[in-house]
């Protein structure tokens, strides 16, 4: 079987959560030793982002019921707990400015290559289990293949998207920004374009 984003290569993993055959520069091997794709391999970080500050807010308050449950509280004990809450209050405010905390959601105004290989992850997810066949508008990649909030859909403006009878598909930034931007995905990768080659 050959890799779903490099057909001249044979693929040597799969995607151990969508399954995707993947050679041996598509695949990322995780902590737990499993093979996983671009897309895949990014939910798991944001996954494991997210446990990993459960686990320490849960170890953080049980480990504060045994302090309480030992000492025996008095005003010293409770004039270092208003201290405290003063202080954490104070540091919130000056790293946060008096604003909400940051959310895990991708910022993709400032961070938009991630949406274009997000989205090109999405298109060859889609590929893979719809027979070969691309889609007709990357809309059509929400939600099944492209887990995208609705608030941002907008985005997907964003790029220019063609179906290529020879190539599959080409995804690209509609308006890139610079000549580093300035890239087209395929089903066969990469391709780099000179500023004087853009397409009209």
């Amino acid at each position: 079987m050959q890799c779903k984003q490099h057909p001249d290569r044979k693929a040597e993993h799969f995607c151990a959560s969508c399954k995707m055959p993947l050679c041996s520069e598509c695949s990322e091997e995780s902590k737990s030793g499993e093979y996983l794709c671009f897309q895949c391999a990014m939910d798991d970080s944001v996954a494991r982002v997210e446990t990993s500050i459960k686990n320490k807010k849960e170890k953080s308050a049980e480990k504060k019921e045994i302090e309480k449950k030992k000492k025996k509280w008095g005003p010293f004990q409770y004039f270092v707990i208003a201290s405290s809450v003063l202080i954490v209050f104070m540091w919130g405010f000056i790293l946060f400015g008096g604003k909400e905390r940051p959310s895990n959601r991708v910022d993709f105004e400032n961070q938009q290559r991630v949406l274009l290989f997000m989205v090109d992850a999405a298109i060859k997810r889609y590929a893979h289990y719809e027979e070969n066949k691309y889609p007709e508008r990357l809309k059509d990649l929400v939600p099944g293949y492209l887990n995208l909030a609705e608030s941002d859909l907008h985005h997907l403006g964003k790029l220019s998207y063609q179906k290529d009878p020879k190539l599959g598909y080409r995804l690209s930034f509609a308006k890139p920004k610079d000549a580093q931007m300035d890239i087209t995905l395929t089903s066969e990768g990469i391709k780099y374009k000179p500023s004087s080659d853009k397409e009209t």
